[in-house]
């Protein structure tokens, strides 16, 4: 994989990123992961376990509800789709998460300008 980015940065935005995933479309597990992937750019891989449970998360507190595919071919697929109240989460998320990358930026690069004495 390259390099990869540490779980310790991702973790508290899983729910976000799966958020992002499904407000482009309803998707199973599998393929929530491998788009994960994808979008990562082969840099993080979410964990199975971490991922189903932000799934019964999610679900719990209304932002996503699932249903079961048609398939004809091999097992049947559980789907998610985001809900109403998952889009507005999802936006605030986003906004919360613009704010806090440019306050990390300024406190680990900014510099104190010191006042002239």
């Amino acid at each position: 994989m390259g390099k990869t980015i540490s779980t310790d940065l991702i973790r508290g935005h899983t729910s976000t990123i799966i958020l992002n995933v499904l407000q482009q479309g309803d998707s199973y597990g599998y393929e929530i992961y491998q788009k994960i992937i994808q979008l990562s750019d082969h840099k993080y891989e979410l964990k199975e376990a971490t991922l189903y449970s932000a799934f019964r998360r999610l679900e719990q507190d209304g932002y996503i509800n699932s249903y079961w595919g048609d398939e004809t071919q091999g097992g049947r697929r559980k789907y998610y789709r985001i809900t109403d109240s998952g889009n507005v989460f999802y936006k605030q998320s986003k906004n919360e998460w613009n704010v806090a990358k440019e306050i990390l930026n300024q406190l680990i690069e900014g510099v104190i300008e010191h006042e002239p004495k």
